[in-house]
């Protein structure tokens, strides 16, 4: 009986789209049975769309209602759906795997002996989904990345979706939880570069399921301010789903284990993966030819050129501007990149220009 509930949460999974949304392999089962109890998978293959009531589930279902609730609060707190507050009512909702579940395992930061295997599950499961599941080619992105602002060219045009100030300014509460890709790193006992953990952002509700049941961190406006400061530094990529009304997170990536990144980079072009509508404009007068920016480089987008000055492949260049904040010579300013399609402005329109775009 329970082995058939875990075909049924494969399909469920499938149905709810994202990343890795199932693929009927052993390391599926392997994985899923160490997460889900069969009561929660069971729960969670009966969860409707939208946010939902305790109640309404367990009628559905044919069951008491204190037991379902139980069920549900146990998931919601290991990270397998989300819950929220709603005119003083407890609702719940599903969560896909990728972006949420997956990630929500590690954003506590816990490092007991069940994260640790749960890691390596998640890991074996998804290196056994990419190498069945072959890339399709990307011709419309479902991330992008968003600039720095400060590097931007005076004289470019800079909407306000290109400035991550827009979203500290837009939304309320703001959390801050540990980085899942690096977490998930660490308890495979991988090395994550010297990286900052504690510089991944949620937004509005997101950001209040992970206050309350993830160990994430409130934040005030310059606090959220301190953390991208701290992440720009370090080399850290600002990316987000590719909208601009309503982003819900902002992940700070590096280039070695972080799940949107390392895809791109699988790519031919990871500049058509990821991208922020800008790219490096170098000044000869200032550049010194130290090659910071070359290292610095997520996508190895950059060499020296013959002039002693550094060019840019903009077939590998996400616009990121980690070259240029990490220029101490200020010889590296963003500009725009001509003909750069402008976002999505919401999930319907991101859906369509994916299902449009082949992807």
């Amino acid at each position: 009986m329970s082995q058939e509930i875990y075909k049924q949460l494969l399909e469920v999974m499938k149905k709810r789209g994202g990343g890795y949304a199932g693929l009927d392999i052993p390391e599926f089962y392997e994985m899923a049975e160490e997460m889900f109890t069969p009561q929660e998978a069971e729960v969670n293959n009966a969860m409707p769309r939208g946010p939902f009531a305790a109640k309404t589930i367990a009628e559905e279902m044919g069951r008491d209602e204190k037991e379902i609730k139980e069920i549900l609060e146990s998931m919601a707190n290991k990270g397998l759906c989300m819950a929220m507050n709603m005119d003083g009512a407890q609702y719940y909702m599903s969560a896909r795997f990728m972006p949420g579940i997956l990630e929500f395992q590690f954003m506590p930061g816990k490092k007991t002996e069940r994260d640790k295997k749960v890691s390596k599950l998640i890991h074996a499961y998804k290196k056994a989904f990419n190498a069945l599941e072959s890339p399709e080619k990307t011709t419309f992105p479902s991330m992008r990345a968003i600039t720095v602002d400060s590097t931007i060219e005076p004289g470019s045009t800079v909407h306000t979706y290109d400035q991550v100030q827009t979203y500290i300014d837009k939304y309320e509460p703001i959390a801050v939880s540990t980085c899942y890709c690096r977490h998930a790193a660490v308890l495979r006992d991988e090395d994550i570069h010297g990286m900052p953990n504690e510089v991944c952002m949620q937004f509005g509700m997101g950001a209040q399921y992970a206050i309350d049941r993830l160990g994430a961190r409130k934040l005030t406006k310059k606090e959220a301010r301190n953390v991208l400061d701290v992440a720009e530094e370090a080399g850290l990529i600002h990316t987000s789903v590719n909208m601009t009304d309503d982003i819900g997170f902002l992940c700070n990536c590096d280039r070695w284990h972080c799940t949107p990144v390392t895809l791109a980079l699988a790519n031919p072009k990871p500049g058509e993966v990821i991208n922020s509508g800008f790219e490096p404009q170098f000044n000869p007068d200032e550049c010194t030819a130290c090659e910071t920016c070359i290292d610095r480089c997520p996508p190895d987008a950059l060499t020296m050129g013959p002039d002693d000055v550094p060019e840019v492949d903009l077939d590998r260049c996400f616009g990121c501007a980690v070259c240029a904040t990490g220029c101490e010579f200020e010889a590296i300013t963003m500009i725009n990149k001509p003909g750069f399609q402008e976002p999505p402005k919401n999930g319907k329109e991101l859906k369509e220009a994916l299902k449009a775009g082949g992807a």
